[in-house]
């Protein structure tokens, strides 16, 4: 299926932990019903540690990561390929001009590169697109 939007990491979590959910994440993982979504090559990585960090603190025990892992892979979320070949052009240049993280700038280059909207729950990062034209989710 062809991706119809970009999601970041925040919006991903929030499926995991009830406490961090959201109406927003809520409507974001509902379209996953019958929409593909897309995610830069960093994306697992991120989602990891996250929960890596999670089982540390005990916040989450491992059969529960290793259910929503599960959830996960039954998702239509798709990785693209051409993450790194933009980390040390248009990934860094827009870390430069919109102080994100380089993390936070590949979802906004990625939604830029596709033509996509973006959802994510961090404030900067929603600020970022809104202030370049890129189409976010909710609120």
């Amino acid at each position: 299926m062809i991706p119809a939007f970009i999601i970041d990491c925040s919006v991903t979590m929030a499926w995991c932990f009830h406490d961090e959910a959201t109406p927003l994440a809520a409507a974001v993982q509902d379209r996953l019903i019958a929409e593909a979504a897309l995610v830069p090559a960093h994306w697992p990585l991120e989602v990891a540690n996250v929960l890596a960090l999670a089982e540390r603190r005990k916040r989450i025990a491992q059969p529960r990561s290793a259910e929503f892992l599960a959830h996960l892979a039954a998702l239509d979320i798709q990785i693209d390929a051409e993450t790194a070949g933009q980390a040390l052009n248009q990934t860094l240049a827009l870390c430069r001009s919109q102080n994100l993280t380089s993390y936070d700038a590949a979802y906004l280059e990625l939604a830029i590169r596709r033509s996509l909207p973006l959802a994510t729950l961090d404030e900067d990062l929603r600020a970022a697109a809104r202030k370049l034209g890129v189409r976010v989710l909710g609120k």
